[in-house]
């Protein structure tokens, strides 16, 4: 599509949208009445209107029902990990005893790692991203220590090449076959949080496979923005959060994936609890852990009902819309914003160009007084986010973004400067 600077224009494309009317269906943050221009969906989600009636029928069977509400709720709450199966499983790409909804992130990854971070002699070491986020390295390398490791030794890192912000997949797959008879686990973020890169996870699953190397991914950023195929790529395990582009409420509940291939490896060392005990012996109260079959073995505890419940309204959703629609829309969109930005010598785009690489976040890297204008942005209405040391990240997220507001945000970006 060939595009137009114009507010007209921005119009146009919204008046055309077949997924315009999504955006009624989430509360849209107001300052002094007027509509707020949220492009902060990387980092939290909007409210759907439907999370409150969600909320409040868990909360009166609580009220009526008391524990009664666990086998005769609108919704049993023993079983309420089952109602996010063929939901979540569509997202990701999976078989639906490969998914389970539980925990938060960072605990999943931890749990994840026990099972399938298992080092043997030489073959010890774990790839990840330079640029990874926190939180995952820091579970990384607490794992190598809990193995009596040094991660200093044991930690690979692929870096950009020089002068470059974004990995090349060239790279990755060199580094890997470099390392193939060090490798215990290839960890990588599937959307980078930084520069808003989409690796293609499905070249990296296809060397470590071909080299028995584990791999697994952090999809925090990459569930719900763009398309997945766990099962298909052969990846071995993932998991996600729930509060960034999947709009289910701060500190929202995770999930995981555990490929197939893995659904009755129950040699594999877990940490256990008894909600992921079999089902049918669960409440016979036995000493012995008998983990369920596939993803829903690695619970621990029983399900946070309200935070499910709010998941539970996002994801229907998505059922509805789909990802082939959202995706089609957040490249478009996405696409305009990028065409919108001015080009000078304070604005840099780090995120790809190639929108194949990317999700719906654009990485503005600011060359010049960026938190500065970062603070005008917000005083002009924009809600956006900051990362230091320079980047202002924005993602038009297609559920509830209008080709008007990137319009508006560009014109802002452009006369703050």
């Amino acid at each position: 599509m060939k595009f137009e600077n114009s507010l007209a224009f921005a119009r146009k494309l919204d008046k055309e949208d077949p997924l315009k009317s999504y955006r009624n269906l989430f509360f849209i943050p107001k300052e002094k009445g007027k509509e707020l221009i949220y492009l902060c969906g990387n980092s939290l989600g909007l409210q759907p209107k439907t999370v409150e009636k969600e909320l409040k029928a868990e909360l009166e069977d609580w009220k009526n029902l008391g524990v009664e509400g666990h086998l005769h709720g609108k919704r049993p709450w023993l079983y309420y990990h089952h109602f996010f199966s063929k939901s979540i499983s569509k997202l990701v790409g999976a078989k639906e005893d490969e998914v389970v909804v539980m925990n938060q992130l960072s605990v999943n990854l931890n749990l994840m790692l026990i099972s399938f971070y298992r080092p043997q002699g030489k073959r010890n070491k774990i790839l990840v991203e330079a640029n990874e986020f926190p939180s995952d390295y820091y579970a990384i390398e607490q794992q190598i220590k809990l193995h009596g490791l040094n991660p200093a030794e044991c930690i690979i890192e692929v870096m950009p090449p020089a002068g470059e912000v974004n990995l090349r997949t060239e790279d990755i797959l060199a580094k890997i076959e470099e390392y193939k008879n060090e490798l215990a686990l290839v960890m990588f973020s599937a959307v980078n949080y930084y520069t808003g890169q989409f690796f293609e996870a499905k070249k990296i699953a296809a060397a470590c496979n071909e080299h028995g190397i584990v791999i697994g991914l952090d999809l925090a950023h990459a569930i719900g923005n763009v398309e997945i195929k766990l099962h298909e790529w052969g990846v071995d395990f993932a998991t996600w959060c729930s509060y960034k582009y999947l709009n289910s409420g701060p500190g929202g509940v995770s999930g995981v994936f555990v490929h197939r291939k893995h659904a009755t490896s129950f040699s594999l060392p877990r940490l256990a609890g008894w909600w992921g005990n079999d089902e049918k012996t669960r409440f016979k109260m036995l000493k012995h852990f008998v983990p369920q079959p596939g993803a829903a073995g690695w619970q621990i505890s029983n399900a946070p009902i309200l935070s499910m419940a709010a998941h539970k309204a996002s994801l229907e959703i998505f059922d509805k819309v789909g990802m082939k629609a959202l995706r089609k829309k957040s490249e478009l969109l996405t696409g305009y914003l990028e065409f919108l930005l001015p080009v000078n010598s304070q604005f840099k785009v780090i995120t790809p160009l190639n929108s194949s690489h990317r999700g719906c976040q654009l990485s503005i890297q600011t060359l010049a007084g960026g938190k500065r204008l970062f603070e005008k942005l917000t005083k002009a209405g924009v809600i956006a986010d900051w990362r230091e040391p320079d980047v202002i990240r924005v993602a038009p997220v297609p559920l509830y973004n209008r080709f008007e507001e990137v319009y508006r945000f560009a014109e802002l970006l452009k006369g703050t400067v």
